[in-house]
């Protein structure tokens, strides 16, 4: 090449990139964000969801998008999340929508509701399914955009002073159990409390609730209701894969360039699948850990179980019936959980079931 014509090359070459850079900066623009949580610091893996998503937002935009994470408490109560996102206290929120059935009980439909979807189901309804776009359409309406953020996989029942044998002990139960179970279990007689996890301890230590259910084993231990109750019951059927989203303000994730979009929806998912995956190793030694302490497990006898799923399907009738937005997403999420258990039945139930039987033979 001859020396004019290189730099007549190198020119052309400078003053591309001179227009360049600055399109560059604009399209990644530094951006700060506060998220507020529904979960103390203490409970690492629940809480660790939005530390997790807040990670991996700050790397895949080298640290232009930093989303600073609150502690349930630090800025708003633990329950007030949502409406800390929804006004625009905070930007966004880490939390569970069946604290929000005050609101509308449809938002339960798309964490957990009783006898509803596993977790694979949950997310399977939820990125496969159309059931993103059914809840973002009913969350829109509260000015907000969910993500999946977190799954804790099917939880446990909760810790009780005294064995549940029969329907008629759940009667005037004072019994902590978030969201939409608590009105289920209301119409067997069970007198429902919502608390927060940092609150349910001192509760049932000085005997203002009788039994509380929170997660499952690892975070229940974290908590030390094993000190206070000795019976832990099993399944949580209220919860058999409680979906965990971020939700962040419309307006403004809307403002955002369209590849911190991406990159906030594609960090949730990593968080999605790293909280499911972190209770499925710490669970099984937690398990045992409190069963060696003196924990006593108990299965709800089918009794129990049957009663509930009776009072859930009445109450089900009756809340479509007055309210179009849950009776559309619960008559999709129950269509849904029909087919995939029919497949479930087949070959997932008779596998797991095999190799519960058979896993120290091998």
């Amino acid at each position: 090449m001859k020396r004019r014509d290189f730099l007549k090359v190198s020119a052309a070459g400078a003053a591309a990139t001179a227009i360049a850079s600055p399109a560059i900066a604009q399209s990644s623009p530094e951006i700060k964000w506060r998220l507020t949580s529904s979960f103390p610091k203490s409970l690492d893996t629940i809480y660790g969801g939005g530390e997790q998503l807040a990670k991996y937002v700050a790397e895949m935009t080298d640290n232009k998008f930093q989303i600073q994470v609150f502690a349930a408490g630090e800025v708003v109560p633990a329950l007030q999340a949502l409406d800390a996102t929804s006004n625009n206290t905070v930007e966004a929120c880490h939390t569970v929508s069946y604290y929000y059935v005050g609101k509308d009980p449809t938002f339960a439909i798309y964490a957990s509701v009783p006898f509803g979807l596993n977790a694979r189901q949950q997310n399977s309804w939820w990125y496969q399914g159309g059931g993103m776009e059914l809840g973002n359409e009913f969350f829109k309406k509260h000015g907000v955009v969910g993500f999946a953020c977190g799954n804790t996989g099917t939880q446990m029942g909760g810790w009780f002073r005294k064995e549940i044998k029969t329907v008629a002990d759940l009667s005037g139960l004072k019994f902590r159990i978030g969201g939409i179970a608590g009105q289920v279990l209301q119409k067997l007689g069970v007198v429902p409390q919502q608390l927060a996890g940092g609150e349910i301890y001192p509760a049932l230590e000085k005997g203002t609730i009788d039994a509380a259910e929170w997660v499952g084993p690892y975070d229940d231990e974290k908590l030390g209701f094993a000190k206070v109750a000795k019976f832990y019951y099993y399944p949580g059927f209220w919860e058999g894969g409680p979906m965990v989203h971020a939700f962040a303000n419309l307006e403004k994730f809307n403002a955002l360039p369209k590849s911190y979009q991406a990159i906030f929806s594609n960090a949730c998912a990593h968080a999605n699948t790293w909280m499911n995956a972190r209770y499925d190793m710490q669970n099984p030694t937690a398990l045992k850990r409190l069963v060696a302490g003196g924990t006593q497990l108990r299965p709800f006898s089918n009794e129990v179980l049957e009663a509930c799923l009776k009072a859930t399907n009445e109450l089900w009738g009756e809340l479509s019936a007055k309210n179009a937005d849950f009776k559309k997403s619960v008559d999709a999420m129950q269509a849904y959980r029909s087919d995939q258990y029919l497949w479930w039945q087949v070959a997932e139930y008779t596998f797991d079931s095999f190799m519960i039987r058979s896993r120290t033979r091998g």
